[in-house]
């Protein structure tokens, strides 16, 4: 089931060849000077943005590709993944017209039988899908509708496929190549993300969380939004619209919920729980996923990016999650070996140390206030002053890497697993900083750091949990 059409394969190929040429133009334009001034420095960094470049101007595949690669520091290399945590998915949106076909041809009828109103401009827009908002006939539930993209599975296919032969290609023509698993890296990418391209695992992952929230009593403290089977299939997902706020936007959230700092941990609690109790945690816990509601809730959603905790090193995953808010680096240094499967004898208070001195400059990455002024947003049209925070991407991927570096050096090569669930604590730090800075999380006792009372991953294991949520975190 791997062959796109001759014609669509044609009609890639002169994209492709398109964007190429656009970009080798641009990049002459730019090597040009270096090449004058001998700046060897700026043509080594020339090429990861050539390359980042050139994939946002290829689109869907190679943005999802780019942001693969951005989010997995275990396999690629440290500038790659830098410049790729700036690529951006801003495709334009389809046209109303593509957009309601889609909806007849997957719903079965037509868009007004399901639909009482739809918006027909999107709330968002991204290489794969884009999201309208709209209410339900019927019940008149407010609804957001995320519909595919027409055409996108023969994209993803045609391009996926042609990455994976060259990839095998390639380590044919350089065996030494073969050692890095190139094709293997290829073929799990090209499974993640032709994922994507079925809503209704999106929508089990969704189903899957809210299960894990009501078996382990959390629903007063998190939800998912509800998912509607009838008005969702394969290229369309029908989800309860959440109304909230992110937890990033100071501003908005003082008069909005009772108390943010108690909502911040109901949400970091809530994941620790999901990391090692539910079947998948959510993988991708930037601040525009993450809403606070009114009643004090946090509310999860877009699962189009989940994470599973391998069974081999589920029991390393819950010692790492439990010491790395301790600043237990002896303990995070075991860990670390048990993941990256080491034949090699490894100096764990060596490693300790080095791992002390990478999170030493955790304590600089404090997120930064900004002042936006909207004009025209307060009454009478004068201008509006908003706090909101700035999370800056690019330190939370340095950190990262530098993890990966120092594990690298004594040769262990740690899961892609290990970067997701890394790279969300890191987000939750940055939040804690702002929203609690002064709790700790080991001394606090309302906060519940996660315990097993069994193994197996991805949802083996019974999470122990104990009293009301609560208490704050740094992870520094």
């Amino acid at each position: 089931g791997l062959h796109a059409g001759g014609g669509r394969g044609a009609a890639r190929g002169a994209e492709a060849a398109r964007a190429a040429l656009l970009t080798a133009g641009e990049t002459l334009r730019e090597i040009q000077p270096l090449l004058a001034t001998g700046d060897l420095e700026e043509l080594q960094a020339l090429a990861p943005r050539v390359l980042r470049k050139l994939f946002e101007r290829l689109g869907a595949t190679y943005v999802k590709l780019g942001q693969f690669i951005a989010s997995s520091p275990t396999l690629f290399p440290a500038e790659y993944v830098e410049e790729f945590s700036k690529c951006l998915d801003s495709a334009p949106p389809v046209p109303w017209a593509d957009v309601e076909r889609t909806l007849v041809s997957e719903l079965g009828r037509p868009v007004s039988d399901v639909f009482e109103s739809i918006d027909k401009t999107p709330l968002a827009t991204a290489s794969v899908a884009q999201v309208h908002r709209a209410v339900l006939r019927g019940s008149r539930r407010e609804v957001a509708v995320k519909v595919l993209k027409p055409g996108v599975e023969d994209v993803l296919t045609a391009d996926l496929n042609f990455l994976y032969v060259t990839a095998r290609t390639l380590e044919f023509l350089a065996p030494e190549l073969a050692r890095t698993s190139l094709s293997a890296v290829v073929s799990d990418i090209r499974d993640s993300m032709m994922e994507e391209t079925d809503l209704r695992k999106e929508a089990a992952n969704i189903d899957a969380f809210t299960g894990f929230l009501e078996t382990s009593g959390l629903t007063a403290y998190a939800k998912a939004p509800f998912v509607f089977r009838d008005a969702s299939a394969t290229r369309v997902l029908t989800t309860e619209f959440i109304d909230g706020v992110a937890l990033t936007d100071l501003d908005a959230l003082r008069g909005y919920v009772p108390n943010p700092e108690q909502t911040l941990i109901n949400a970091l609690n809530t994941w620790f729980a999901s990391v090692l109790g539910a079947e998948s945690f959510h993988a991708d816990v930037h601040a525009g996923n993450l809403l606070a509601l009114r009643d004090g809730r946090v509310a999860f959603i877009d699962f189009g990016i989940v994470g599973r905790v391998p069974p081999p090193i589920w029991a390393a995953m819950e010692s790492l999650l439990l010491a790395l808010p301790a600043g237990d680096y002896q303990t995070t240094a075991r860990a670390l070996v048990t993941m990256g499967a080491t034949d090699a004898k490894v100096d764990i208070d060596a490693l300790a140390r080095d791992l002390r001195e990478v999170f030493a400059q955790a304590q600089q990455l404090d997120a930064t206030l900004e002042v936006v002024v909207a004009p025209g947003a307060a009454p009478g049209g004068a201008a509006a002053t908003a706090a909101s925070v700035s999370l800056d991407e690019a330190q939370v991927n340095r950190l990262l890497i530098e993890i990966v570096r120092v594990s690298d050096g004594y040769g262990l090569k740690l899961p892609r697993e290990f970067g997701l669930l890394v790279k969300q604590l890191l987000y939750f730090d940055r939040y804690t900083r702002l929203l609690a800075p002064d709790l700790q999380v080991l001394d606090d006792e309302r906060v519940n750091l996660p315990r097993s009372s069994g193994g197996g991953g991805g949802g083996g294991g019974a999470y122990a949990y104990d009293g009301p949520l609560g208490g704050g975190a740094s992870f520094a």
